[in-house]
């Protein structure tokens, strides 16, 4: 079974073919109150597919961890810090 063809307006960017790119764009609300609307769905967008996820793991402690022994390194040895600003 096909599924049904999408209007342009509808499309996401990056489903949106060169030809219709006018089209698209046309179709856009670029009033103030739809900029906002716009952004609040992209950073909604963003909030669910890397902050709000169902399954977290170490990854993110673990990296904020190696990243502050790293810099604690640096600060405390300054033949490192010397090296590094040459």
């Amino acid at each position: 079974m096909a599924d049904r063809p999408v209007p342009v307006v509808e499309k996401r960017l990056m489903d949106v073919k060169l030809g219709e790119l006018g089209s698209w764009l046309g179709g856009r609300d670029f009033t103030p109150n739809g900029i906002l609307q716009a952004i609040r769905r992209g950073h909604d967008r963003y909030y669910n597919k890397y902050i709000n996820v169902k399954k977290g793991g170490i990854g993110g402690v673990a990296m904020l961890l190696v990243g502050y022994v790293a810099i604690s390194y640096l600060w405390e040895y300054d033949h490192i810090s010397e090296i590094l600003t040459i």
